[in-house]
């Protein structure tokens, strides 16, 4: 009797499997597939391959595609309940920023450019040493310069930011005189009074000495251009002239006097910077006909040029408080006519920023 051998181990059993399954893989009549299924031979010519040995067989495949998919539902639950816990907001906004990155980005040509404008910067004139060095020079022309121009000059004045120029001072281009503005002293008399040459005047025709000379200059330019010819009726006035010439108008107009004729101490001419002209043709015409005149138009359209403005105008009486006179010259000066004339003013009241005055005050 033989004894028995050793039970056979896991390593001889697949052993014996493994020459099985060689053996029936080289018999002529059949093949066995990895799962033990018989297939048919292969064709003749064709070379077969055997499988992989690390091919997983179809139960293992089963087995991972079960696993994944629990995965994915254990991660979907974490992911709810963590948006649950937050109130739903962030799975939103997750959400949202998903879909905002799955959208294409804009087409942008060119990126915007932002305006940046610089408000100018508030200049103090007065802190300008070349201005206060030309008014302790009395130079009118020079402070004006100097401060930038006649607009400048006009816009720190009407705006309060140039305290050291007063309107008031009846010895300076740019003084202000109206029903509401008297001279200080009311008897005031300029000096320097002298008859504009080359300008036919009448009796006392005097103008102060840079007016004087822009007259001068504008009349002559006048003639080349063929408006005819332009005279100086009436210039400065003084304190006591004028008391005279107010009385004559209210015993003729009454109360209506002060629409034509202002009151001692507050007419224009009695600084010398006020001009009447009229029109001649070898005799001289009237005021109330100088509008009308070749002259009193050429006059309105180019007295600027020459420093002039015309200081009563059409429809002006409810800032001046008085009637038009087409023949009523102001000289302020080339700089300060030119911002007036620019800036189509019609008063000095406005051009300076300063309150109507139609009347007296008292």
């Amino acid at each position: 009797m033989t004894a028995p051998g050793p039970p056979e181990t896991p390593v001889s059993r697949r052993a014996a499997r493994l020459q099985r399954e060689e053996a029936l893989r080289r018999a002529p009549g059949t093949r066995r597939s990895v799962a033990g299924a018989d297939v048919p031979p292969p064709a003749e010519g064709l070379v077969t391959t055997p499988p992989a040995r690390h091919v997983r067989s179809p139960r293992r495949a089963r087995i991972a595609l079960t696993a994944a998919i629990a995965g994915a539902l254990l991660i979907a639950s974490t992911a709810a309940v963590t948006s649950m816990v937050s109130g739903g907001a962030g799975a939103s906004d997750e959400s949202a920023a998903a879909a905002s990155l799955s959208l294409a980005p804009p087409t942008v040509a060119t990126l915007p450019v932002p305006k940046v404008e610089q408000a100018p910067a508030s200049t103090d004139i007065c802190a300008l040493p070349e201005l206060t060095a030309a008014l302790e020079a009395h130079d009118d022309a020079g402070v004006v310069a100097a401060a930038g121009g006649g607009e400048a000059f006009r816009s720190a004045v009407a705006s309060g930011t140039a305290p050291c120029i007063d309107l008031a001072d009846p010895s300076r281009v740019w003084a202000v005189v109206n029903k509401a503005r008297a001279y200080a002293p009311i008897d005031y008399r300029p000096l320097g009074l002298v008859h504009p040459e080359g300008v036919r005047t009448a009796e006392g025709g005097s103008l102060r000495t840079d007016a004087a000379a822009a007259l001068t200059v504008m009349v002559a330019a006048a003639r080349t251009e063929a408006a005819g010819e332009v005279a100086l009726e009436s210039g400065f006035r003084s304190f006591e002239a004028q008391q005279r010439t107010y009385a004559r108008h209210v015993a003729e107009r009454g109360a209506a006097a002060d629409l034509v004729s202002a009151r001692p101490g507050h007419s224009e001419h009695q600084s010398g910077l006020a001009a009447d002209v009229v029109g001649c043709a070898g005799s001289c015409g009237t005021f109330d006909d100088f509008a009308a005149s070749s002259q009193g138009q050429w006059v309105a359209a180019n007295s600027w040029e020459y420093g002039w403005i015309v200081r009563y105008v059409p429809d002006g009486s409810d800032v001046t408080g008085y009637s038009p006179e087409a023949w009523h010259l102001r000289y302020v000066g080339p700089e300060l006519a030119r911002a007036y004339h620019e800036g189509s003013w019609t008063s000095l009241e406005e051009f300076f920023g300063l309150p109507a005055a139609p009347d007296y005050a008292g």
